[in-house]
């Protein structure tokens, strides 16, 4: 792969292109740097609305054109929202790349939120809601977040309420757009086997019409943490387990040890502490992960798992052994070594994928103004020391500051 090349627009909007020359398929998203952190607590729900009904109708457009615009020619269209983050992106064969990029910055800039349509996917959304009460592994991280920042847009569920859904109309998209709309702080990623000089322009020829606007709009930071602890019955047969505190943000120097320190304790591997422990020796959980996730100004550590409520007890002394077990004895050299070359090689495999990569580029220029090479990850890996690991092991795993969330059965 090449390097990749930016391009600014009068209007503020930026392109970001990477050029792959193994492929036909061309990867290419809008991210902009709004999301349901920037809610006000009525509008929670809202930022999630506004990706729904992108699809539902444009000046020039009904849902089934922009439907089948992609669609008819094997294409995908899909978007999601996140915390901090909305994104509209497609992926098709590159002789169709225009295509993509004119329905793109359609739906971005110019749907029209036809009323009818609002009805309906208020529906869909309340139906998603349900969906995701159902499923206690998937609300149980939600309903975390609210403990770790209460009061606060951080922990509250993208999807928002069922009262704040039922209420929405469309003024309030139009408002929330308005208010938190900035053309600096907009991406256009694409990664395909498109040269940059017509990605360029093919992109510019839809967005350089886009009014420039600037937000001076500031997101707030959680504030002080207190630990907490919180039983909730449910009508499940499992108990769910939510075990974290907040920690390091996306720009902390820490981010990177803490983050290979996670990897080693609940990371994706099989023979993660957690899944050795508790699986694989005792088979007390069908699968435990522990994440470490980064917000521009916070971040948190969240260990997820769901056991027999008779094991419930047993599986926290195990878990809280492991992290007593890090703060305590400093890695060896094989360790320290053996833990680098995993987590290098995860990531290796992870820039392989061209859409997964044209969504973290997007990501990575709105948040750090930059995208950090694999060798330049690869050296900051390599320069963790042991010592560094069991600093931030005893700053952060101490069970005195660690909240807990459990379902039980009723």
């Amino acid at each position: 792969m090449s390097e990749y090349q930016l391009y600014t627009l009068s209007n503020g909007i930026r392109i970001a292109h990477r050029q792959v020359t193994n492929t036909k398929i061309v990867h290419c998203g809008i991210m902009l740097d709004i999301g349901s952190r920037d809610e006000l607590p009525h509008q929670t729900g809202l930022a999630h609305f506004w990706e729904h009904m992108a699809f539902k109708g444009t000046k020039k457009r009904k849902s089934y054109h922009i439907i089948n615009r992609l669609e008819a020619v094997g294409g995908e269209l899909n978007a999601y929202t996140t915390k901090e983050k909305v994104c509209f992106y497609a992926s098709l064969l590159d002789i169709h790349f225009e295509k993509s990029v004119e329905l793109l910055c359609d739906i971005t800039f110019n749907s029209i939120f036809p009323e009818k349509q609002i009805e309906k996917e208020r529906g869909v959304i309340l139906e998603e809601m349900s969906m995701y009460l159902d499923s206690p592994e998937d609300s149980i991280q939600d309903d975390f977040d609210a403990l770790l920042f209460p009061e606060h847009q951080l922990g509250a569920n993208i999807l928002g309420t069922q009262e704040s859904v039922k209420s929405f109309s469309k003024k309030h998209l139009q408002d929330f757009i308005a208010e938190n709309l900035d053309t600096e702080k907009i991406i256009f990623s694409v990664v395909g086997n498109i040269d940059a000089k017509k990605a360029f322009k093919v992109i510019e020829k839809y967005l350089r019409d886009i009014p420039k606007v600037k937000n001076t709009k500031t997101r707030l930071a959680p504030s002080l943490y207190v630990p907490q602890q919180q039983f909730i019955k449910k009508q499940i047969n499992q108990a769910h387990s939510a075990i974290g505190r907040p920690s390091y943000s996306l720009k902390d120097k820490n981010r990177l040890p803490f983050f290979t320190l996670i990897n080693l304790l609940g990371g994706p591997g099989m023979n993660s502490r957690f899944n050795l422990s508790l699986r694989e020796k005792y088979g007390l959980v069908y699968s435990i992960e522990a994440n470490f996730t980064t917000y521009l100004d916070s971040g948190f550590l969240g260990i997820y798992f769901g056991t027999d409520p008779q094991n419930l007890e047993k599986a926290h002394k195990l878990i809280d052994k492991e992290m007593k077990l890090l703060r305590e004895k400093k890695l060896g050299g094989l360790q320290l070594k053996s833990l680098k070359d995993q987590l290098m090689g995860q990531l290796a495999m992870a820039e392989e994928g061209n859409q997964g990569y044209m969504l973290m580029m997007a990501k990575s220029i709105l948040d750090l103004e930059k995208i950090e090479s694999l060798q330049d990850i690869f050296d900051d890996i390599n320069a963790i020391k042991s010592e560094k690991l069991l600093e931030l092991a005893n700053e952060m795993f101490a069970e005195s500051q660690m909240s807990r969330l459990t379902f039980l059965p009723e």
